[in-house]
């Protein structure tokens, strides 16, 4: 299914060494001795030695051929449809880091007479370097914007932590629930939102409890994030423009009123465009995890988080 000669790679720990200057002015040396392992650990490629992270001693590296096997077997339990099946494979940051994904075609779902077609898809994260943990999901993908579209509970997700055991029984019970959820009735849900209507205040109050919901560090309150609030209703407007309104015939924000879909595919656009900052921060701007890749990881849990949310079942209901 996936290329595994972008993964014909094992890894290894290796000793750190701490290395100075030591020594008079006139007669300078470099003095070096090792750190202790209980401190930590370097862990680098075995064929080039680049090193792509520093983790515990304890830390137990499984390879990604083992890995990529086990979800390999996972997806031919699921009995989903494969035909026409798409597989990519990225690997990152010298192969620290590894994404699987996977589209089934022939589960594609329409919306809007046929205008807007929608096809599930399998993602798969996991790293060397502990950045991304062992994580699966099933969403669905708009070929119209080429975003994740990522459910709940409704569609697999499955987390776990770095580990020798990783338990591919269970992983494959959970894409086979996804299977099943994409190959039925499950995808009618979707269409159903499109016919949901949403006010733009609910919209509002859905994301403010949600994906732009921040602490404020003065009252220590939950409060909106007002840039990422911004961002997203800039997005449900266009949403509500272009899929229930008159496109570029119509003025922006004329609708007061769009629909659970329209919320939905603002969600995940946001999710799926990183260049889209929320606001600016105190953070350092090299903070871990602060690259493409991994803000759009944090973002797709966030917008999976928020369809399982009260706030969205209640507009659901």
């Amino acid at each position: 299914m996936f290329d595994h000669s972008k993964i014909d790679f094992r890894v290894e720990k290796f000793p750190l060494i701490n290395e100075w200057q030591a020594g008079e002015d006139l007669v300078p040396y470099t003095k070096a001795e090792e750190i202790p392992s209980n401190i930590g650990v370097g862990l680098r490629r075995v064929d080039t030695k680049e090193p792509i992270g520093i983790v515990s001693d304890e830390y137990f590296p499984v390879q990604y051929a083992e890995i990529v096997d086990g979800v390999e077997q996972a997806l031919q339990r699921a009995e989903i449809d494969m035909s026409d099946a798409d597989f990519t494979t990225n690997v990152y940051d010298r192969g620290a880091k590894l994404e699987l994904r996977a589209k089934f075609p022939a589960h594609q779902m329409t919306m809007r007479e046929g205008k807007d077609s929608i096809i599930p898809e399998f993602v798969f994260r996991t790293s060397h370097n502990r950045t991304w943990a062992n994580n699966g999901m099933m969403g669905l993908w708009r070929s119209f914007c080429y975003n994740t579209l990522v459910s709940g509970d409704k569609l697999a997700y499955v987390y776990g932590r770095h580990t020798k055991n990783f338990n591919i029984s269970g992983f494959a019970a959970k894409v086979k629930t996804a299977g099943e959820f994409i190959s039925g009735s499950g995808l009618e849900e979707m269409r159903k939102w499109y016919d949901t209507p949403v006010k733009r205040y609910q919209a509002i109050n859905l994301f403010t409890q949600t994906l732009a919901q921040r602490t404020d560090n003065v009252s220590k309150k939950k409060v909106a994030n007002k840039v990422m609030l911004s961002n997203l209703m800039k997005i449900f407007d266009e949403e509500n423009r272009h899929i229930h309104g008159q496109g570029r015939y119509e003025g922006y924000a004329m609708r007061d009123e769009g629909t659970l879909w329209t919320a939905y595919n603002a969600a995940t656009y946001w999710s799926s465009h990183p260049d889209m900052r929320a606001a600016i921060t105190t953070s350092p701007v090299s903070k871990r995890g602060s690259s493409p890749h991994n803000v759009k990881v944090n973002r797709e849990d966030k917008v999976r988080k928020m369809l399982a949310s009260p706030e969205w079942e209640a507009l659901a209901a």
